[in-house]
């Protein structure tokens, strides 16, 4: 596929839509949020990539199942022990794209809902390092993490950490196909509800 704005083209009409999304004040119906989880091939957003990503919707208080993708992104340079950092790993059966096409995807899928994710910050960083190796702006969608959720319920500082399976210990949420994007995104889903009907969100 060729992107015409990496080589001095105008902006892109992908990016156009998703910007012209947050020009609206005012929403009808259910808010949507999506949950999303990654494979990088480390942890740092300045240096390392996104080699999976994956998301699915939440409508009012149901996870909704068929609202789903998951992306592979193509990388020259990515190797088996750098995906073995996060725990998870890539499908290699699995067609891939290129970061841009992976971008295109994901902010198409995500429209203007807000993002949830356990630790978001991070991911947060991946995606807006990958926009700006597109030469594009930073994500605009409103943010959540179940992380931070987790310490308001609890009474905890906002320095305390917890891991997913910590959450799911204390939530009683199955950790059915933990250590894969889907399982991980599905899991993280389920969390994010009953935090939510916990905090009256």
């Amino acid at each position: 596929m060729a992107f015409e704005w990496l080589t001095g083209g105008s902006m892109p009409q992908f990016w156009k839509n998703y910007l012209s999304l947050f020009d609206i004040d005012e929403k009808n119906g259910l808010k949507r949020y999506v949950i999303f989880d990654m494979v990088t091939s480390g942890l740092d957003w300045k240096d390392d990539v996104i080699l999976s990503i994956g998301a699915i919707g939440v409508h009012g208080d149901a996870v909704e199942v068929g609202d789903f993708i998951q992306v592979d992104i193509l990388q020259e340079n990515s190797t088996v022990q750098s995906v073995a950092l996060r725990g998870v790993p890539v499908n290699e059966q699995n067609e891939k794209v290129v970061e841009a096409e992976a971008m295109i995807q994901f902010l198409n899928f995500v429209k203007d809902a807000t993002l949830v994710s356990h630790n978001i910050n991070l991911d947060v960083e991946m995606v807006n390092q990958a926009l700006k190796r597109l030469g594009l702006g930073r994500i605009k969608n409103p943010l959540m993490d179940t992380n931070a959720l987790y310490q308001r319920w609890k009474g905890f500082s906002d320095d305390t950490h917890a891991t997913l399976d910590e959450l799911c210990e204390a939530l009683k949420v199955r950790k059915n196909d933990r250590h894969t994007v889907s399982g991980n995104v599905y899991i993280t889903a389920l969390l994010f509800l009953k935090l939510k009907r916990k905090l009256e969100i």
